[in-house]
């Protein structure tokens, strides 16, 4: 039976980043066999991966749902496919998902190794103010971003983002498929967020690639950058490097295995 084999995404330390399950199936499984395994694990993520003749199918639920893109479910499988001896660690990891052909590769930076992944840029577009978001997120907002993976909000403080503490229930009830809270950083990073997504089954997302590639195109229109070095701010936390080029966002963080099982 496969493994399953859970990482914990954009970070070198236990306990932190993101943790995702990764299951190299060795052939394709039922979308409810998939979600059954899911709920079971109940990680923000779990990804699934089938070798195909050019790379891997891969395929991302959360407890409750198949999602479109995924990020550290991506970095964690990268991981896994080299760690395990499915890709030499020289080649590149190329996965065809819900969202298109995705890249990953394995980076030397400063005697450090960094797994980059290459996703689509997610442009953002205002919106008017949901009814009831404000009071859901428990601070004032003057104007309301949206993307793909959900609605951008920037708030005036990086101490505003880190104590932040959302009425979930009241959040669940805005039509939107998350919602990242965002300011500019104190000292260390370029800017700070988090994430939420109560309708998808995840009150917070610890680290979330995804996010990142709304929020390079945002911060790009702000900071005149091209590349970021962002923190997540919840309570696990993560580090992203983030190079936004055009249409695509390149994510860049470490991973840290945690546990196996055999399934």
């Amino acid at each position: 039976m496969p493994a399953i084999i859970q990482v914990d995404a954009f970070t070198s330390q236990p306990f932190a980043g993101n943790p995702a399950a990764v299951c190299v199936l060795p052939s394709p499984q039922g979308s409810q066999w998939m979600q059954q395994v899911a709920q079971e694990m109940n990680l923000s993520e779990t990804a699934f991966l089938v070798k195909q003749a050019d790379g891997f199918d891969l395929r991302w639920f959360t407890p409750t749902t198949e999602v479109d893109l995924c990020g550290h479910a991506t970095l964690a499988s990268a991981h896994v496919l080299w760690s395990e001896g499915h890709l030499e660690p020289n080649a590149e990891a190329r996965f065809q998902t819900r969202s298109g052909l995705l890249t990953a590769t394995l980076q030397e930076q400063s005697l450090e190794k960094w797994i980059e992944l290459n996703f689509p840029a997610i442009p953002t577009v205002a919106i008017p103010v949901p009814a009831q978001l404000s009071a859901a997120l428990g601070v004032s907002i003057d104007q309301v971003y949206e993307g793909a993976v959900g609605l951008i909000i920037e708030v005036e403080s990086e101490n505003t983002v880190r104590n932040m503490q959302p009425n979930f229930e009241l959040l669940k009830t805005i039509p939107c498929q998350g919602v990242i809270v965002t300011s500019r950083a104190d000292a260390q990073f370029d800017f700070v967020s988090r994430y939420f997504a109560p309708s998808f089954g995840i009150n917070e997302d610890p680290v979330t690639g995804s996010a990142h590639c709304c929020l390079a195109t945002f911060w790009h229109d702000r900071l005149q950058k091209t590349e970021f070095f962002a923190y997540q701010a919840s309570a696990r936390g993560g580090v992203v490097k983030v190079r936004y080029e055009g249409d695509r966002v390149f994510c860049a963080g470490k991973p840290s295995r945690y546990s196996e099982e055999n399934y």
